[in-house]
């Protein structure tokens, strides 16, 4: 938990410093007092019914309350998320259009492509992080071993004929799964799927060895006993396993697989439309209700000092750094 807070500081430092250089014009001002005045519409880069489209459907409901205005949910997927963020990039930067983005669209895509369809640092208009959530470590529920102590241990010893799932190559399930890997240090076969439901369903049928899905994915099968529930991969527990203890309380000190989900709008929209976005934004976080129903999906509202537009800027560059370092070392490329 120490190195995550230290982490939270540089970059927070790091949003100070743009802060400084970033303050609004008169005219961008008065742009701002006008937004919004016609209902704005949501990216979402992922297909309906994912976990992205259902936090994303949960914020629009509660951002429309707060501005005065419907938010309009525009699901366009492919490539990963990004052809809806890309789309979100090349728009006018007026504040009508924004994307609900995530680790994969804004950090992972940027090694992973061979040729990334956009620059996730520079061109965007970064305006709030919204929620994390936390990576759960599950195993074939024959698998021998009912802690991260003893799974390291197995892990070990059989690591040459063993297999993790995956909800496809690149995605945060894979690279959770070899960020693991690497910090135990072995060399495990990856079984990509079209999607965490289908590996879910392969280590249910004991066809894999593990799987690193969000909790929100994987808490049913552990209440019904279908896998064993290893740990939790982020530092904090999750909301909806709360039984189930970190990996950096069972020795893995400081390891951390997490996803997270941020709104950007288009580079070059003016300041002080940001800000009024981002305040928004920021009332529906401090919402009870909204609260409540991303903790029944395992999600965590960040906390107040990460909320900024200057924080969600160094957040994505610092991000873009630290899973390159994974992704590479696993050679996985896409096209």
């Amino acid at each position: 938990m120490q190195g995550r807070k230290l982490l939270h500081r540089a970059i927070l430092l790091r949003a100070i410093l743009v802060l400084t250089f970033a303050a609004p014009s008169v005219a961008s001002m008065a742009q701002g007092q006008d937004w919004p005045n016609r209902p704005p519409t949501m990216v979402i880069p992922f297909a309906a019914g994912g976990p992205v489209d259902v936090l994303g459907r949960i914020l629009a409901q509660y951002l429309g309350e707060e501005i005065g205005k419907p938010v309009i949910v525009d699901n366009l997927s492919g490539g990963g998320g990004m052809t809806g963020s890309l789309r979100v990039s090349q728009a006018a930067p007026d504040g009508y259009m924004f994307v609900l983005g995530s680790i994969g669209t804004h950090a992972l895509a940027q090694t992973l492509a061979k040729k990334p369809l956009y620059n996730a640092a520079t061109d965007f208009a970064p305006v709030a992080l919204i929620a994390d959530v936390g990576h759960v470590l599950i195993a074939r529920k024959d698998l021998p071993a009912n802690n991260l102590k003893e799974f390291i241990a197995y892990m070990r010893a059989n690591h040459g004929k063993m297999q993790f799932g995956s909800g496809g190559a690149g995605t945060s399930s894979h690279i959770a799964c070899v960020l693991l890997n690497q910090t135990i240090g072995v060399d495990v076969t990856h079984v990509p799927y079209r999607g965490g439901g289908p590996a879910l369903a392969d280590l249910i049928a004991g066809r894999t060895d593990y799987l690193c899905n969000i909790a929100s994915t994987v808490g049913p099968a552990i209440e019904a006993k279908e896998v064993k529930a290893i740990a939790a991969l982020s530092h904090e527990r999750s909301p909806i396993l709360p039984d189930l203890p970190s990996a950096n309380e069972q020795g893995l000190t400081d390891f951390d697989a997490y996803t997270w989900n941020a709104v950007f709008l288009p580079k070059g929209t003016p300041a002080a439309i940001v800000q009024r976005l981002n305040a928004a934004l920021i009332k529906v976080m401090d919402n009870p209700a909204f609260r409540e129903r991303l903790a029944t999906l395992g999600l965590i509202v960040v906390a107040p000092e990460r909320r900024s537009a200057a924080y969600l800027q160094a957040f994505v560059a610092h991000e873009i750094e630290k899973w390159a370092v994974p992704i590479n070392a696993s050679g996985v490329k896409e096209d």
